[in-house]
Parts: structure tokens; C-alpha cells; sequence
């Protein structure tokens, strides 16, 4: 399409990606030590999954488009992609069970299911406010977008993790 594949393989690969990933999120958590807990959200996996292959197809189809010698801004269509993901995820967190699958595991998340649900709910609250970042960032130009969304997802990723192991602390001293 524009010299960095055949349109064979452009055309073909993105498709058997998507079928790859979709079957590594149907099998991965068969082998969880925690699937009897995975079950107990399945239905929220199972969209997960939906919204991931929808989420790729939007990405290949887009590439196609562009290929086909159309003008679109992918740098903003995808960042609107990722801020759906991350709302829906944002949404869905809070009802995470404990599990080495999905989710925010820590040592200290793991170790208590209070830690964890009190950290999937507050980590759902902070990726729906970076979905509502991404979207107003999606209208910067140029470069600056991108790396407010990098610093964005790093100082998110560091909230979560100091917050979990607060929980944690306080938690282990009340005991």
C-alpha cells in the first residue's frame, strides 16, 4: 500500500491478527488459578473482548482506507479508539474479581481482595478521567498529544500502584 507491505499481507495479516488475540483472551484465563473468579465476570470479559476486536477491526479498516489513497487523521481516530477502550475498562474495573488475568495485579493486590477491589475501583475512575483526556487531546496537533497521553498513562499507572500499596499498609496495620 505504501511500500512497507505487499496488499496481500496488508490485507490478510491484520484479519489473523485480530483472530489470534481474540482466541489468546478466550484461552488465557482457562489457565488462571483464579478462573472460578474470572467466571464470575465473564460477561464483562466477554465484552471486553468484543470491544478489543471492534477496537482492531476500526484500526484495520482505517489502514485500509488510508491505503485506498483517502485522507483521514488516524493519530485522532485512534486515540478516540483507545479513550472507548479505556472507558469501558474504566466501567468495567470495579467489577473485576481477583485474578492473575485482568486487571491491576500487584504483590499487595493479590494478596488482599480488599486491596483489590479498592483499587479497581478507584483505578476505574482514573481511566474514564484519561478516556475523557484522550478525547480532548485528540484535538492538539501534532506531537503534544502524544506525550500528554504518555505522561498522562505513566502519572495514572504511578497513582495506582502508590494507592494500592497505601491500601495494602493500612490494611496490614489494621490487622
Amino acid at each position: 500500500m505504501n511500500g512497507w507491505s505487499s496488499k496481500t499481507f496488508a490485507v490478510y495479516f491484520f484479519p489473523g491478527l485480530i483472530l489470534f488475540m481474540y482466541l489468546l483472551l478466550s484461552f488465557v484465563p482457562l489457565m488462571d488459578p483464579l478462573k472460578t473468579n474470572i467466571e464470575l465476570f465473564s460477561h464483562l470479559y466477554f465484552w471486553f473482548k468484543v470491544a478489543f476486536v471492534l477496537f482492531m477491526g476500526g484500526l484495520y479498516l482505517m489502514t485500509i482506507y488510508a491505503g485506498l489513497g483517502n485522507v483521514i487523521n488516524v493519530g485522532q481516530c485512534v486515540m478516540w479508539g483507545i479513550a472507548v477502550l479505556f472507558f469501558f475498562l474504566g466501567l468495567m474495573m470495579p467489577q473485576i474479581k481477583k485474578n492473575y488475568t485482568i486487571g491491576i495485579r500487584l504483590p499487595w493486590t493479590l494478596h488482599s481482595e480488599a486491596v483489590w477491589d479498592k483499587t479497581h475501583k478507584f483505578g476505574g475512575r482514573l481511566f474514564i478521567a484519561l478516556a475523557a483526556l484522550m478525547v480532548i487531546i485528540s484535538f492538539i496537533k501534532g506531537a503534544y498529544a502524544f506525550w500528554i497521553l504518555i505522561g498522562g498513562m505513566i502519572l495514572m499507572l504511578a497513582i495506582l500502584f502508590l494507592y494500592s500499596y497505601w491500601q495494602w499498609r493500612v490494611i496490614e496495620k489494621g490487622r
